[in-house]
């Protein structure tokens, strides 16, 4: 299904703010918009909060996004404390300007990456992740542990410091049919029916790494900052979760 919100964050994650105008509300409350900043909630990236700003100057808090299952578009969903009258403001047509948290965005964009960086010094299928604000973890069908997480940490910190551009290009569903190791996902696999797929690539002409994501991320591995392993656990016979955390690798 065709999505009637254009994705601003996927031309630019570093945009902040849009106008835009209102297309409907569906039933949960949620609005939906011709173009957004906001991300939807998907791929263990949860979905940007923020503000939008109606016509007459009112402000409605949004604490999460997600994607209508209805229209296929992106939906803002109000907190719960916004005033009735003022939620009933937000009408179909209305030109308004929308306003992301960016600190709270802006550590997704970086946890993102490192959970990239961490898919490239353990190359394992990955059968889970979760992108948080402080920590992420990504859970791997690994049957035994390659390294122990102060050097996987330390490989980790090689590609932060080695400063790697980072872009994305889009293929063909064809050329991903013709290349399947580009997915590294083991039980979710890239979105189909668009007829391509974004690949998100690390290093000069993807020289460190490319796969299908449509999540948002820095520019360059340095932006990722001082990151380590905090945590490796075993859940269950073959899958390893790895927690990634800000800060400098800690002493063994």
């Amino acid at each position: 299904m065709n999505s009637p919100t254009h994705p601003d964050f996927l031309d630019d994650a570093y945009q902040r703010s849009c106008n835009a105008e209102i297309l409907s509300v569906n039933e949960l409350g949620g609005i939906i918009l011709d173009r957004t900043v906001f991300y939807a909630n998907s791929g263990g990236q949860p979905g940007d909060s923020g503000w939008i700003e109606l016509a007459d100057g009112s402000k409605i808090e949004i604490t999460t996004t997600v994607k209508d299952k209805a229209s296929g578009g992106i939906a803002l969903v109000p907190s719960p404390q916004t005033d009735e009258n003022i939620r009933a403001l937000a009408v179909c047509g209305q030109k308004i300007d929308c306003h992301i948290h960016w600190a709270r965005r802006y550590n997704l964009m970086k946890m993102h990456t490192a959970c990239h960086l961490l898919s490239i010094v353990c190359p394992y299928p990955v059968t889970s992740a979760n992108v948080g604000e402080n920590e992420s973890r990504v859970d791997f069908d690994m049957p035994e542990l390659p390294a122990t997480k102060q050097e996987i940490s330390a490989a980790m910190m090689q590609l932060v410091e080695a400063d790697y551009p980072i872009f994305d290009q889009w293929i063909d569903q064809s050329e991903l049919d013709a290349n399947p190791d580009l997915v590294r996902s083991k039980n979710v696999k890239p979105p189909r029916g668009a007829g391509r797929i974004r690949l998100v690539c690390i290093g000069e002409d993807s020289s460190i790494d490319s796969q299908p994501c449509g999540g948002t991320h820095v520019k360059t591995t340095a932006e990722v900052g001082a990151i380590h392993i905090g945590k490796i656990e075993k859940k269950g016979k073959e899958n390893r979760r790895f927690r990634i955390r800000f800060g400098d690798i800690p002493n063994a």
